[in-house]
């Protein structure tokens, strides 16, 4: 076990967590939310430091994050755990697996060995992904420090229930982040996903705020989130973050316990991308629907393909030193 950080002790050996928005009030002997983080005797320990329950090389465009080193390698890390619960999770036999099973899985490794090998598969950064990454803060926070040092980025693929803290926290050596705005309804956050909306809202504000490349991904599920006022209201939001912000709007697939929906019609996505043009966002992708509309970009000032795709993989790149090969136009991001 590694002592946590970002908590507070109160009477009676009581723990509050200020981790992520959830806020846990842990007394002895008990975990919070994420089921990853216990008071023994009065002291908040993370259990996943160190414990790698997933590791691969991703191309950087399975995060999605198709505005950081387009085509390149990322050294994909996770532990078990989230602080959500939610019903459509693609990841839910490790997400979960705390919650449900009162397990603690994973492979030993420092920060040290994570970074190494990071860099001898060519990766430019080290993703913190397929379960949530505030759940193994500490663990993500050395290997980010460490991997700052050696020259790679850091990214987050989060569902933005972060507090502000651990954004401060971290905020020097994460680069980027993309951010699931699963819903605009209260209601869906809390039924689906056993949350709230507002602190997400308040996350990506304060990541744009610290100067974090922010991305937006919203999976668009039948019957639950794909109405053109919801989708109208968070494209938005996006907007208001700032128009360069890519919002990928994605295919749903049935999952964990949403077995009774349909994949998402295709025209569903494509209206997504219509929606999210007219607001004005310079940057719009579709998502799980490989070789359809929605996955090259655009320069926004002179409209040439500039990163070609069919789905990970990259067929045109036409950027040179971050600006457009045509016209010069400087493209928003990290290239």
């Amino acid at each position: 076990m590694h002592e946590a950080m970002l908590y507070e002790r109160g009477e009676n050996k009581e723990i509050r967590c200020n981790l992520c928005a959830h806020r846990c009030r842990i007394s002895l002997g008990r975990r919070g939310v994420c089921g990853v983080r216990e008071n023994v005797d009065g002291t908040l320990y993370s259990l996943v430091y160190g414990k790698l329950i997933a590791e691969n090389v991703d191309p950087i465009e399975k995060k999605p994050l198709f505005h950081i080193y387009p085509g390149s390698r990322s050294y994909s890390i996770a532990t078990v755990g989230c602080n959500f619960r939610c019903l459509f999770c693609q990841n839910a036999d490790i997400s979960q697996m705390p919650r449900e099973t009162g397990e603690i899985m994973g492979r030993k490794a420092t920060p040290e060995e994570v970074v190494e090998r990071a860099i001898r598969s060519g990766s430019r950064t080290v993703a913190y992904t397929y379960t949530e990454p505030t759940v193994f803060f500490e663990f993500a926070f050395d290997v980010a420090t460490y991997a700052a040092k050696r020259g790679l980025k850091n990214v987050f693929v989060t569902n933005g229930y972060m507090t502000h803290e651990a954004l401060e926290t971290i905020a020097p050596v994460l680069h980027g982040a993309n951010v699931d705005l699963k819903s605009f309804q209260e209601e869906f956050y809390i039924k689906q996903c056993g949350a709230k909306l507002s602190p997400v809202l308040d996350s990506l504000k304060k990541m744009k705020e610290l100067g974090i490349w922010v991305e937006v991904t919203t999976l668009i599920i039948p019957g639950l989130n794909d109405s053109k006022e919801e989708l109208r209201k968070i494209a938005e939001f996006v907007l208001s973050l700032g128009r360069e912000t890519p919002w990928h709007v994605s295919r749903f697939y049935p999952r964990y316990k949403v077995l009774d929906k349909h994949p998402t019609p295709i025209e569903t996505v494509y209206k997504a991308l219509k929606i999210g043009r007219d607001v004005g966002l310079k940057y719009v992708y579709s998502g799980n629907i490989p070789g359809g509309e929605g996955e090259d970009t655009f320069c926004a000032n002179c409209g040439k393909t500039l990163v070609s795709r069919y789905g990970y993989l990259i067929k045109g790149y036409y950027v040179k030193d971050g600006r457009c090969s045509y016209c010069g136009e400087t493209l928003d991001g990290i290239f």
